[in-house]
Order: C-alpha cells, then sequence, then structure tokens
C-alpha cells in the first residue's frame, strides 16, 4: 500500500508552526530551546507550495524558521568506517537517480560500513535535512525504550491510561499498541487538501492555557469501527504516542531522545525537533538531521537498539502487525517490505517521509540505505516506483 498524498499531507501540518512557547530546558542535559530566527506565520499545506528552490534551502535549515530543541551530539560519535565501494554501475544507477529525482544526498551502509555516500543540491556531510515523517520511526523507538525502562507497562495498557485527557473518548479502549499500529477504529480524515479534514482542522486554533493542543482535537473524534479491526494512516496518532511517552516518562521526546537515540546510535551531529503550540515535541513529523545520523539510527534498529529497547523490539515493530497484500506493510510505525531473501530473515523495513526522506534496512544483507531529497512534489505512484527500482538495484549491488 502506497504512502499516499493523503498519508504525507499530514505530516506536513503536524509540527509545521510557529511562536509556540517552549518549556524551560537544561542547557547541561546536552537539550536547548531553539527558536527561530527568521519566523514564518502558521503553516500547514502552504509547504506543499514552495517552490523548488525555496523546499532545497528550507529544508535544510527548518530550525531557521520554526521552532524546537536542539539535542547535542555525544561525544562518543560512532565512527561509521569505509567500507568496499560499490560496484561502478551501482554507483552510475545512485548518482543518476540522485540526478533525475534530486536527492540532496544517500548512504549505503553494510555491516556499519559506509559503501556509497554522496550528495547533492548543494548539501553536504555537516548539514541537517528535514525528516517529515521518518520522525514516526523515531518516536516508535522511543515507545520502545518507555517500554524496556518501565515507565509504559505494556502494549496492553489503555491509552487514557497515560493520556487522562482522553478518558471518555473514542480511545477509552484503544491500547497503546492499538495506537502504534494505527488500527485504533477512531474515525479520521487525513486529506489536508481539504479545509474541513481532521489534520486540518486540527491546529485551527491556539489551545487554552494548560490544554493540549494534540488531546483536545484528538478526544473529539467519533468511533467507526471496532479497535484493532482497521489500519487507517493518522499522524494526529502518531502524535499522541508523542504526548502518551512524554507524559508517562516526563520528559519531551527530543529530550528523551538524547538519551536512548542519540547517544548510544553515536550521532554525528545535533539533532533538531519541531515543537507543537504546546511546547510538545512534534511525534509524527518534522526532526532534522544528518543524512549520516539517519543512517545511524537504521543502523541502531539493525543491531536491535543496544539494550535501549526491549530485546526483539525491531523485529516486532518492523515486521507487519497489519498486512496490505503484495509483502507490503505496517508495524510500530515502520513501513514493511516483501521479503524477497531468505525466510529465516525478517523482512526489508523502512522509514518514510514526504519529498523522498527515508531510511530502508536490510536485516538479511546487514545493510541501511538512507536518502533525503527534494522531490517535484510531496508524493506520487512513479516517484515512489522510481525509489523501489533504487533500493532494489542497490541490494543486488553489495
Amino acid at each position: 500500500m502506497k504512502n499516499g498524498i493523503k498519508v504525507a499531507l499530514a505530516a506536513l501540518a503536524l509540527g509545521l508552526t510557529s511562536g509556540c512557547a517552549t518549556a524551560p530546558m537544561d542547557a547541561a542535559s546536552g537539550v536547548t530551546a531553539s527558536m527561530p530566527t527568521d519566523p514564518l506565520p502558521v503553516v500547514g499545506a502552504e509547504v506543499l507550495f514552495w517552490d523548488d528552490a525555496t523546499r532545497s534551502a528550507r529544508f535544510r535549515s527548518m530550525e531557521t524558521f520554526f521552532p524546537g530543541q536542539e539535542v547535542a551530539a555525544p561525544e562518543d560519535t560512532r565512527v561509521l568506517p569505509v567500507g568496499a565501494p560499490l560496484p561502478k554501475t551501482t554507483q552510475d544507477t545512485i548518482r543518476d537517480y540522485m540526478t533525475r529525482q534530486h536527492a540532496a544526498g544517500v548512504m549505503v551502509l553494510q555491516d556499519g560500513k559506509v559503501r556509497f555516500v554522496d550528495y547533492g543540491l548543494g548539501f553536504g556531510p555537516d548539514g541537517r535535512w528535514t525528516s517529515f515523517s521518518v520522525a514516526k520511526s523515531f518516536t516508535s523507538t522511543l515507545l520502545g525504550a518507555a517500554l524496556k525502562d518501565g515507565f509504559i507497562g505494556s502494549l496492553n495498557d489503555p491509552v487514557s491510561q497515560y493520556i487522562p485527557g482522553l478518558k471518555g473518548s473514542a480511545y477509552d479502549d484503544v491500547t497503546v499498541e492499538q495506537l502504534a499500529t494505527m488500527t485504533s477504529g477512531v474515525k479520521w480524515n487525513e486529506d489536508y487538501t481539504d479545509p474541513n479534514s481532521d489534520v486540518a482542522r486540527m491546529f485551527n486554533e491556539t489551545p487554552e492555557p494548560g490544554q493540549d493542543q494534540v488531546v483536545e482535537y484528538m478526544k473529539t473524534l467519533p468511533r467507526e469501527a471496532p479497535a484493532g479491526e482497521k489500519w487507517v494512516y493518522k499522524t494526529g496518532e502518531t502524535n499522541l504516542i508523542g504526548v502518551l511517552v512524554e507524559n508517562a516518562v516526563g520528559e519531551t521526546l527530543a529530550e528523551y531522545a538524547k538519551r536512548k537515540i542519540v547517544d548510544p546510535a553515536g550521532f554525528s551531529h545535533p539533532l533538531f525537533w519541531q515543537t507543537d503550540l504546546s511546547g510538545r515535541s512534534v511525534g509524527g513529523c518534522c526532526l532534522s538531521a544528518a543524512l549520516s545520523d539517519y543512517a545511524r539510527l537504521g543502523q541502531f534498529a539493525l543491531e536491535g537498539g543496544h539494550g535501549v529497547v526491549p530485546e526483539g523490539w525491531f523485529a516486532k515493530a518492523g515486521a507487519p502487525q497489519v498486512e496490505f497484500g503484495g509483502g507490503f506493510g505496517y508495524g510500530y510505525q515502520w513501513w514493511t517490505y516483501p521479503n524477497t531473501g531468505s525466510a529465516a530473515f525478517q523482512g526489508p523495513f523502512g522509514a518514510q517521509g514526504i519529498f523522498g526522506q527515508s531510511i530502508t534496512i536490510y536485516p538479511e544483507e546487514k545493510a541501511v540505505i538512507a536518502i533525503v531529497s527534494n522531490w517535484p512534489q510531496a508524493t506520487g505512484a512513479d516517484l515512489s516506483a522510481e525509489r523501489r527500482k533504487l533500493l532494489d538495484a542497490v541490494v543486488k549491488g553489495l
């Protein structure tokens, strides 16, 4: 099942707001407030209509325009040694793709070694690029960490146990796991081109002091199917996962990510994570990282999370908890893909964001492919098909 336009537009709406208040932070923790130097007015679908040059410039500097939190890189950066280069024909295929599909960077790791890396669009190894919905898989990882740390008792717990503001709503009988797989059965319109859609209306109003922007809207939604029976992509629910984790842990996602992703994965550059009008990290969208750090997140997941998440977490999170047919599916905020290799190995899984952002993990090949891009449009079947062809070609070249 394709990550279509309605999926993509939701990611835009969540987090692309400016002027929010952020909670005080301790610089000693490695996480500090980041306020925009050139703030934009409240933005939703307008991002879709930025011209090519504007996207290319802003995708690499979202912290200039939107508020968030800056997460410092650790002192002990994970070194990504240079491995054997990919065959020249494979390298040529990648570079041809980068030119045709406006990719700003591609990195291929195998066995933790860099077998290919190149940049375009004026981007480089010391820059950061926006994630869009790739952030969902970061949020999923923090959900696993909160479970391992005991802040969340079980994936079978009701969501309202951790988000009291949802008590009495359609989320009363929804479990944490159903939220993670987007099978809550709560009705949701993801079409951001529709001004009356949920994703458009969700951010129309500034919350009252003390209210949570995400919860105040999500608690008004009706039920359309029994919990666990229907899959509908809802970026609003990934934001709820963010609220749930923040409430359980007592930190923002950015602060928790410092200890549970950025440090243990050995990021090489600071991470930026946008905040919403309630001062929360936006769970469903909009962090910014270096290309090599997106690859490090993939390597971290490939290696099982280094004890940060429960044993076997990524094997389950990256498996098709919901099946779409043809080998495609959805796990815990990770997309899953057909297993064309040995049945003894987990199939490929990955994170996707609009305009061509992706991290794809191949357990059998012990490989990670990270791509950041400025596609000419948010998404499309032709664009996804071209990326799939590229990924297949790279795997063959391994």
